[in-house]
């Protein structure tokens, strides 16, 4: 009889079933193998599964030891999980996914690496690279419907990215405690608006959309608070919009623009702040973690368009005061965190 072998890892030279299973993958699915499209390249599952097993079957968890086949699977279904909910929010709402991203990944990342004061910088750099992908995906699912206002892009643009730059400035000195502290409580304001949407209601019709000196400011602050945040930025574009008379499914079409404007720079930046930096989490670089931008960038381009249909058809009112007190509860766990 054939005696069964475990393939040993190369790097802790050690059995590794993740890297056992990963040759066996293709007969694995071979009954249950299907086609994902949205618009994107074909996507079958042991493809993403491979690339997945090959970035961490060999990491260590936070006790310094071999992550286990159960402690691998865990962490990339939170990661794909994250991915998906965060191109539905997206798609809905206009924002990048940052508040669906970052808790995510603090959440993840001590399953590769002990806890550090680097983590929040990670979170934040992987949370708006991975903005720049979903918000590509939302902008081209709601350019078809002829629902973007480029202009707006235009026009905000330049002061976006010179926020983004103040932001980045303020990042590359803060300690991660504070940084916790300031998602915390930019989060817990956004919920007020999720919670109240109507808040303002009385301000309609009576705003125009900014010029000059206010929208100088506006955006450069948009662009700034966002790259703190690892957000795209897309709440604060939708009030503005809503509130100078502006249809909600353009405001929400044009958030995700914003999002693409402030992602970009953003996360160019924390790769090259961390670039050297001690004790990141295995396969960081820079402060954008590879493995968890690869597993929410796919799941978020394939999401990012349900989350754009719901934005036509489904009840705004009831979806917003839902996502209002799930910021609630993740402010209060970044409070507690910190």
């Amino acid at each position: 009889m054939r005696k069964s072998t475990i393939r040993t890892n190369p790097v802790h030279r050690i059995p590794c079933k993740a890297c056992d299973l990963v040759p066996r993958l293709p007969l694995i699915f071979k009954n249950t193998r299907f086609t994902l499209r949205t618009g994107t390249p074909t996507i079958h599952p042991h493809s993403l599964a491979r690339l997945m097993l090959f970035t961490t079957c060999s990491t260590k968890n936070n006790l310094g030891e071999p992550m286990s086949f159960e402690e691998i699977s865990l962490f990339i279904l939170l990661l794909c999980a994250a991915g998906l909910i965060a191109g539905i929010t997206a798609g809905l709402f206009g924002n990048g996914g940052g508040f669906v991203v970052v808790p995510a990944l603090l959440a993840v990342f001590p399953f590769l690496h002990s806890a550090s004061d680097e983590m929040m910088r990670v979170a934040v750099g992987t949370s708006l690279a991975s903005i720049v992908i979903s918000s590509a995906r939302s902008v081209q699912a709601h350019s078809k419907r002829g629902a973007v206002d480029f202009k707006v892009l235009r026009d905000w643009s330049i002061w976006i990215v010179l926020g983004v730059g103040a932001g980045l400035y303020i990042a590359s000195f803060t300690d991660s405690k504070s940084l916790i502290y300031v998602f915390a409580g930019g989060v817990l304001l956004y919920s007020i608006y999720f919670l109240f949407p109507n808040l303002f209601d009385g301000l309609k019709g009576k705003l125009e959309m900014p010029t000059g000196f206010a929208r100088a400011s506006l955006a450069s602050f948009l662009g700034g608070f966002s790259s703190l945040l690892g957000i795209g930025g897309g709440t604060i574009t939708v009030m503005t919009m809503v509130l100078c008379n502006r249809p909600a499914h353009q405001a929400v079409a044009t958030a995700s623009g914003i999002g693409f404007l402030i992602g970009l720079p953003g996360a160019i930046g924390f790769l090259l702040m961390g670039l050297g930096a001690p004790d990141l989490p295995i396969g960081s670089i820079g402060y954008i973690n590879v493995p968890a931008l690869i597993a929410i960038s796919i799941f978020s381009i394939i999401s990012a368009p349900i989350g754009a249909r719901w934005a036509h058809s489904l009840n705004e009112l009831h979806l917003k005061r839902l996502f209002g007190v799930y910021l609630i509860a993740v402010s209060m766990a970044m409070f507690a965190k910190a």
